[in-house]
């Protein structure tokens, strides 16, 4: 081979080299975890604290947590529980920030237990474990499916008759409904039709939300069944819908970015308004399909707005998408999301972008 096309071989050797190092190097960068200025080296653990909170005393980027607790994909999915008491400790003497965890005698037995019987993860609150998000701000998004495919609600067990034939319901009294299964004294809860959840770009139908009006319990399971109303939170009317109440959990889920890219809307908010501040539950229109899952936390972005014209003869002009908190994911439907707002400066408006940070 030639001189010069041995050299010719070497540079090209040498740069391909160099080109793999710096792509190499370029995750080491983006992957660098921003402490806060005065993270603590110790934090004790209380209660009321939220893992949220706890990773914002460390990180200014609170979705890092599994970064700074090093943990591989299984502890993501099955985390342990943290507990008041438990104190956390921040060592860098590995030259990376990692996270460890002191626990003490008590706690280290109830975590033990729980990982031995997951039935008893339902004693978390009772415990006063930290939860990821303020429970008090999901818990009714948890229990309650109100968000359901259109056609399993039509299909659903209906209400068909109340006493006296009368076609309102109210605490005490007896209902009857057809299509019901199962044992008796369960629980059902009770929802009136809604309206479809449409995408705002595509147009297509991602859900039907629906209205939770009360609950019965089953007294007596046949082609017409009795129920008796326990609790209403609206009168229960002839067609509304039965749907068996779920088993009350808490999932515990650790906060982290998607590890492919979201892009999604605001498409609807809870709590009788149109824009929503912290701890507001919003509707995103991204979900299972879209590999969305429970933790992951999404950017959110005030839409563009149009600016005013001088002259009508102007072009529209559009405001630059702005950062506006977080939302953090906390119930999965197939085509929808339940986010909870977290540090944002305004509120969070319908048609508000949320991306992958």
């Amino acid at each position: 081979m030639p001189p010069s096309a041995t050299r010719t071989s070497l540079i090209s050797r040498l740069v391909t080299g160099a080109i793999i190092a710096l792509s190499m190097a370029v995750p080491a960068i983006a992957d660098e975890l921003r402490m806060q200025e005065n993270a603590p080296e110790r934090y004790v653990v209380v209660k009321g604290d939220t893992l949220w909170d706890i990773s914002g005393k460390f990180l200014k980027d609170p979705w890092r947590w599994p970064q700074i607790w090093n943990m591989n994909r299984d502890e993501i999915k099955d985390p342990h529980w943290i507990y008041p008491g438990d104190v956390i400790v921040l060592d860098t003497s590995g030259g990376s920030p990692r996270l460890r965890l002191l626990g003490n005698e008590k706690n280290d037995g109830l975590r033990s237990r729980m990982k031995l019987d997951p039935r008893i993860r339902i004693t978390q609150f009772e415990s006063q474990a930290a939860a990821t998000i303020p429970p008090h701000a999901i818990e009714p998004y948890l229990a309650k499916p109100l968000i359901v495919d259109e056609q399993e609600f039509k299909n659903a067990p209906r209400v068909a008759l109340g006493p006296d034939n009368r076609v309102v319901m109210s605490t005490g009294d007896k209902l009857y409904a057809v299509g019901l299964s199962g044992e008796r004294g369960a629980t059902w809860q009770v929802f009136h039709g809604g309206k479809e959840m449409r995408d705002p770009d595509t147009k297509e139908v991602l859900g039907y939300e629906v209205s939770f009006v009360g609950e019965a319990d089953a007294r007596e399971v046949g082609e017409v069944s009795t129920l008796q109303v326990q609790k209403i939170h609206q009168e229960i009317s002839i067609h509304d819908r039965l749907i068996l109440k779920p088993r009350r959990e808490f999932p515990n889920y650790v906060p982290r970015v998607p590890d492919t890219e979201v892009r999604g809307k605001v498409i609807s908010t809870y709590g009788g308004v149109n824009d929503a501040g912290p701890y507001t539950t919003v509707v995103i229109n991204r979900g299972e399909r879209d590999g969305v899952v429970n933790g992951h936390v999404l950017q959110a972005f005030k839409a563009p707005r149009a600016v005013v014209k001088e002259n009508k003869g102007e072009d529209t002009k559009l405001t630059p998408a702005e950062k506006n908190g977080f939302v953090l994911i906390y119930r999965v439907f197939p085509k929808l999301s339940y986010g909870l707002v977290l540090n944002s400066n305004e509120p969070v408006n319908l048609l508000d972008e949320v991306r992958k940070p």
